[in-house]
């Protein structure tokens, strides 16, 4: 299937990038990012008009693609360093998983559910994107990767996994939302073996992180 990135999307990026600055995006990294990430490709056919709007839409299998202010501030809370070996839970559409490829992370990214997973994996592979893909339940890490720089989840989680928090290296940074039906975006900095420190940022929504691994049908 051909992928078209036009002059038009282009110009549609640069004006994503400025409305999120006014939103106090200021990593200069993460905007880059998000200005060269082509997100129309990213969404099924009938919302690519709606690509560049600052809102989140539907992706399939009871997902959405995140909006990019969302994407945006994760990314900078996370505070990339070019390098750095970094976990995301729950590949989604794999928009995410973009943004912090063109920051020159070592992405190592899971899905629970294998349409999603064979969907954005080829996407991202079809565009160059060279990240480590599993399928797996997001709730477990990737162990035999570990230990992590920086993890980032991308759904509500009720309270925070035990398995990811291990698998963050002593000073790395997690980023989740947590919370049932209200979220917080909260940053977590590992201290020492058994010490985190815990910062609420504000709240937001995101689907809700569940068990398992859901297969294709």
């Amino acid at each position: 299937m051909e992928r078209i990135d036009s002059f038009r999307h282009m110009g549609m990026r640069k004006r994503l990038v400025q409305e999120l600055r006014i939103k106090n995006i200021t990593d200069v990294r993460v905007l880059n990012a998000i200005g060269k990430v082509p997100r129309h490709l990213f969404l099924e056919s009938s919302f690519i008009k709606f690509a560049y709007q600052d809102k989140a839409f539907p992706i399939g299998a009871g997902q959405t693609i995140s909006q990019p202010y969302t994407v945006a501030i994760q990314s900078q809370l996370l505070e990339v360093n070019e390098g750095e070996k970094i976990l995301e839970v729950g590949t989604g559409s794999g928009y995410q998983a973009a943004v912090l490829l063109e920051m020159g992370v070592k992405l190592f990214s899971i899905e629970r559910q294998g349409e999603l997973y064979q969907r954005s994996t080829r996407l991202l592979r079809e565009l160059g994107y060279q990240g480590r893909f599993f399928l797996g339940d997001g709730y477990e890490g990737i162990p035999a990767q570990a230990p992590f720089d920086k993890i980032i989840v991308t759904a509500g989680a009720p309270v925070i996994p035990r398995n990811l928090l291990v698998q963050l290296r002593i000073g790395g940074i997690m980023v989740i939302p947590l919370g049932d039906q209200k979220q917080v975006l909260t940053r977590i900095i590992r201290i020492d073996e058994d010490e985190f420190e815990q910062e609420q940022i504000e709240e937001c929504a995101f689907v809700p992180m569940l068990n398992g691994i859901v297969k294709d049908r």
